[in-house]
């Protein structure tokens, strides 16, 4: 049996497909989401830094968020096109260090997006408070606050599984290194990871939901008790964006991880892993772009 030396050894990862002859295919599909991604986050980024109009607590967390999406896609797209193009497998710390980014990026982005709906719940229900309660100080301190609170989790979780032995099987079916594909491979007690990614889940996942669900109930109440058309289409249109977003990355969360486990899991898995990590941080410029009358206006302004 092929063991995985947690210091020289490799893992193998099969990637999207085991099929060669689609393997291009799938390298220019990969390589069109990366460019997509990375300059669609900048130009959101750019656009928020160079026109004034944008420099409010909304648009200071969508600057974190593109900026947190390119990071993220740049973990794991890179690494999958070098694979794809030149085969070989991936070193078992390199392995670590990817797992434990894609899990700090992809929680650090439900944090962001739970920030951004009690930005809009104040934005809506409590206009005449907004500049006093989203101040500079605090949007910064809600800021700081999504990016390093998870390494409280993720660190551990890294730590416990590079004391894990991976002697069944050095191929990962995956398309990087996450990690329950991680945890099937080895041969050791996991219940010390799973009680710390329970843990992780009942203090920062289930929160985020709910006080991201109990923003958007209060919103729109809020919306719904404004008199005139006019004045509801314009609440509602302060918030779809971000709506939008939530709503795909909760769906693809309760997809990946509560979904029954069956024959197709893993192969399934790996198409929704990809909208998680390639296909949403390209749309969320492209939905807040064309949703945002403020966005619009500042692209034209940089383009006239």
């Amino acid at each position: 049996m092929e063991t995985c030396n947690q210091t020289t050894g490799k893992f193998v990862l099969l990637g999207l497909s085991v099929d060669p002859q689609v393997h291009i295919i799938v390298c220019i599909s990969v390589l069109i989401l990366y460019l997509s991604c990375q300059s669609g986050n900048l130009l959101i980024m750019v656009l928020i830094y160079g026109d004034l109009r944008l420099h409010t607590p909304m648009y200071f967390f969508l600057s974190n968020l593109s900026f947190l999406d390119i990071c993220y896609t740049s973990v794991t797209l890179p690494k999958l096109l070098a694979m794809i193009m030149n085969g070989g497998g991936i070193s078992v710390m390199e392995c670590l260090a990817q797992c434990h980014f894609v899990l700090s990026f992809q929680s650090t982005e439900y944090l962001l997006l739970t920030v951004m709906a009690y930005d809009r719940f104040v934005a809506i229900c409590r206009p005449l408070h907004y500049l006093l309660v989203m101040s500079r100080n605090i949007c910064v301190t809600l800021s700081l606050f999504s990016w390093l609170i998870i390494y409280l989790f993720t660190v551990p979780i890294t730590i416990l599984i590079s004391t894990l032995q991976f002697c069944s099987s050095c191929e990962i079916n995956h398309f990087y290194c996450d990690v329950m594909p991680l945890l099937q491979l080895s041969c050791s007690d996991i219940t010390r990871i799973q009680v710390v990614i329970f843990t992780a889940a009942v203090l920062l996942g289930i929160p985020c939901f709910f006080l991201t669900l109990t923003s958007y109930i209060f919103i729109v109440r809020n919306i719904i008790d404004i008199r005139s058309a006019k004045g509801r289409s314009k609440a509602f249109s302060t918030c779809s964006s971000h709506l939008t977003i939530v709503i795909l990355l909760y769906l693809v969360l309760f997809c990946l991880y509560l979904r029954p486990p069956s024959e197709t899991f893993l192969s399934d898995g790996k198409v929704i892993s990809l909208l998680n990590v390639a296909v949403i941080p390209m749309l969320n410029p492209i939905i807040y772009s064309l949703r945002n009358k403020d966005v619009k206006q500042a692209l034209k302004k940089m383009i006239g």
